[in-house]
């Protein structure tokens, strides 16, 4: 009897998110409702949050696609405070999608321990990298979230098991 090999070597990053890993993009279909609004992507609520014009958040909530939410996002009332609270705000976004989708939430726990990050050719440093390069604070999120979610499963497992 031959004895089958496996490999046990951990999965590389999650470079980009693409093809079955587009669940981790901010402009996937997933409702979050953010301060009684409710959006068809995390990236329409980001876009509607740099305003306190309830008005201008509307309209960016009815756009038809995020990447003309995105676009309306570049034309609103900035408020003031954007530059302190954006990061928050898509640490909050990015936990709501995934708190309130629990299929999201089981693909994200799926990813294991892989290192997540935005790889865009579009440049973006801030959120994502490019070539590598860049402060990838939306996979920091998603990363953060997923540690959340394993740790809130581990807790309901620990639960059910007292229960018995």
């Amino acid at each position: 009897m031959s004895q089958q090999i496996t490999d046990t070597k951990p999965a590389g990053p999650i470079l980009g998110f693409e093809g079955e890993w587009r669940f981790l993009s901010n402009f996937h279909p997933s409702r979050v409702q953010y301060e009684g609004i409710t959006f068809d992507t995390v990236e329409h609520a980001f876009q509607a949050a740099k305003t306190l014009d309830v008005g201008q958040r509307m309209l960016i909530a009815g756009e038809a696609t995020p990447g003309k939410a995105k676009r309306a996002g570049r034309k609103v009332t900035l408020r003031g405070d954007w530059e302190d609270i954006k990061y928050g705000v898509m640490r909050t976004l990015v936990a709501l999608k995934f708190m309130s989708n629990p299929d999201l939430a089981l693909r994200l726990l799926a990813t294991d321990d892989r290192h997540l990050a935005e790889e865009n050719g579009w440049n973006d440093q801030l959120w994502g990298q490019t070539n590598g390069v860049g402060r990838n604070w939306l996979g920091l999120i998603l990363m953060e979230v997923r540690a959340e979610l394993r740790a809130l499963d581990d807790t309901f497992a620990s639960n059910r098991k007292a229960r018995r």
